[in-house]
């Protein structure tokens, strides 16, 4: 990991790759940490919490000019929309914002990295190019991540400051209020089907139980991210970051299974948002039965997510080449990273 040390504003810190982030820079050597969102994570030692609303430039304005020793921006912030076209307007305007502010009062601004995932190749819209390397073509448009990358190659031309871009896969991190939490979609379902005394049947079809699949571990992320924002061979690209292998789901589900201690099912395509919409009861008992911490079902998990993952039938696979060429060689077993962050949410008493 790169020596150098700074200030690293972490916007939309209460995401999964935004939390993620901001765990791993607070309490690091020679870097200080700010969690920036709306409603900044409320359990954060050791990092200074800003409210900040991108959607008005004045106030981000202001918050970057009380907070005026940043020095790299992890941007990490999403704002849904009801349509493609309406993501772009909803998250370009949140960067621009950003990024405006921050060439006005943070003159120590060395570096801005965007999180983005593997909807730039259009996993989103079916089968693709695979393994997906970062200098495939563009899938027709829109796509907000298109835009945002656009906007800030362009910005940066003839600044001091650089940036960079991570292309992440499923990243296995905890938050709460995330649509896009994977692995609490699998620690609720196969805790859900132990209190119900049933197996742990896969609820997507047959394709997806046996397409490739990648996971990326947060610390993995975590340290790409780092890595990308203070080396100079990374200045200006982008990257894809997973933990390196593949695995299918056919060969995880009976190990996942006996994490949750009951029989391994078989494929039995159903939607989650049906399966699961009755059971918020269920949920409750388990919470009260457990001493889990107290958050209802809603709060932790999207089912609508769960029925996406489950559903594609066709291998999700980026090539990590790039990455690794410039030294970042860290790695893991993703069936042994599914089965740590699924006991960290034991740990934490977040499921049973």
């Amino acid at each position: 990991m790169s020596d150098a040390t700074g200030t690293a504003l972490i916007v939309g810190a209460g995401g999964v790759v935004g939390r993620t982030v901001l765990d791993h820079f607070t309490g690091l050597d020679g870097w200080s940490a700010i969690a920036a969102s709306r409603n900044p994570p409320e359990t954060v030692d050791g990092a200074r919490r800003v409210a900040i609303d991108l959607q008005d430039p004045a106030d981000c304005r202001r918050r970057i000019a009380e907070n005026a020793d940043v020095s790299h921006i992890f941007f990490a912030a999403y704002r849904p929309a009801p349509d493609p076209v309406s993501e772009i307007e909803a998250n370009l305007s949140m960067l621009v914002n950003l990024v405006d502010a921050a060439e006005a009062e943070a003159p120590g601004l060395r570096h801005v990295n965007l999180a983005h995932g593997q909807k730039w190749y259009g996993n989103h819209l079916g089968p693709y190019r695979t393994p997906a390397k970062e200098d495939d073509p563009r899938h027709m448009p829109p796509n907000f991540y298109y835009d945002q990358q656009d906007f800030i190659a362009a910005r940066q031309k003839g600044k001091a400051w650089t940036w960079s871009a991570v292309r992440v896969q499923a990243p296995l991190g905890f938050s709460l209020g995330s649509p896009m939490n994977q692995v609490l979609i699998v620690g609720l379902y196969g805790s859900i089907c132990r209190a119900l005394g049933q197996p742990l049947n896969f609820p997507g079809p047959a394709g997806c139980f046996d397409a490739l699949y990648q996971v990326t571990d947060p610390d993995i992320l975590a340290r790409s991210m780092h890595w990308m924002a203070t080396r100079p061979g990374c200045a200006n690209q982008a990257f894809n970051v997973t933990n390196g292998d593949l695995f299918r789901w056919r060969n995880l589900w009976p190990r996942l299974a006996a994490f949750f201690g009951v029989p391994c099912g078989e494929v039995r395509t159903r939607s989650l948002v049906d399966l699961m919409g009755d059971k918020g009861d269920v949920w409750d008992r388990l919470v009260a039965e457990h001493g889990l911490q107290s958050y209802k079902m809603d709060q932790l998990v999207n089912w609508r997510w769960g029925d996406f993952i489950f559903g594609s039938t066709y291998d999700n696979v980026s090539s990590t080449i790039k990455i690794r060429k410039t030294g970042f060689t860290n790695c893991m077993d993703s069936e042994e990273c599914y089965l740590n962050a699924l006991e960290r949410l034991r740990n934490e008493k977040i499921i049973p």
